[in-house]
């Protein structure tokens, strides 16, 4: 089933704009969280890589705003530059892995990485890295992300916890953690072009995921104005370990 067919069916469309709005929700309310809560609810009704193909458009308008947002990008390119090219690299080496892992073999490695994701972040672990570690530790999280990108289409896992262990403000980590999805959704786009899986720009469905995504980060971006932050991301951090567990077990 491709994307394009996909759309066509009304009962997936509705879970594909489910999907986005969940997950926008989710974005607009904590900066993240948007390709694992879109991924989870996707393969519901479709394989990985077509999941995969519907992701990129949205992820890459939402994160690409992320990352040139802030006047520290220079900067974050200069520290994390390793990072990123490895990432990508293993990114594109990776391609026609997620093809190929169409069966019960994939979601479940997609549903183990959103519980290690979730249950990180739930833990709060308080690991500092130094700035000598960093330099031969960066590049070894950028391949395991690569990996974990090519293999399951959600790119968050180890980045994300390793970004939020370093000496960081509030504003750097979100504009890094854009700067690090943006690479990883071109590289994941290059990825499923070249197995011949290319990414769902000129179908309905992309467009429901990109309208649903932003029309869900506007509705976030209140909620989060409204409520205990805290309390949203807690939230949101045990529903994905509950999609997480539910992805493996089934």
């Amino acid at each position: 089933m491709s994307a394009w067919q996909a759309s066509s069916s009304d009962a997936v469309l509705l879970l594909i704009a489910l999907a986005f709005a969940v997950a926008g929700i989710v974005k607009g309310g904590v900066g993240l969280g948007l390709p694992p809560i879109a991924m989870a609810f996707l393969v519901l009704a479709m394989p990985p890589v077509e999941a995969a193909s519907l992701l990129v458009v949205p992820s890459l308008l939402t994160n690409l705003w992320q990352a040139v947002s802030g006047g520290a990008l220079l900067s974050l390119l200069r520290r994390f530059w390793t990072l990123l090219v490895v990432a990508a690299l293993v990114t594109i080496l990776g391609t026609g892995w997620l093809a190929r892992g169409n069966g019960d073999s994939a979601i479940t490695l997609l549903g183990v990485v959103l519980i290690l994701y979730a249950a990180s972040a739930l833990r709060k672990l308080a690991v500092k890295i130094g700035t000598d570690t960093q330099r031969w530790l960066g590049p070894v999280i950028g391949g395991l992300t690569g990996a974990a990108t090519a293999a399951t289409g959600v790119s968050s896992v180890p980045v994300v916890p390793y970004l939020q262990s370093l000496d960081l403000n509030q504003n750097e980590l979100i504009q890094v953690m854009g700067l690090s999805f943006t690479v990883s959704t071109i590289s994941l786009a290059i990825n499923l072009s070249v197995s011949h899986h290319a990414p769902a720009v000129f179908s309905l469905a992309s467009l429901v995921a990109v309208i649903c995504a932003f029309g869900g980060m506007w509705v976030g971006a209140i909620i989060r104005r409204r409520t205990n932050p805290t309390l949203f991301r807690t939230t949101f951090l045990w529903v994905l370990l509950c999609l997480g567990i539910y992805l493996v077990l089934r």
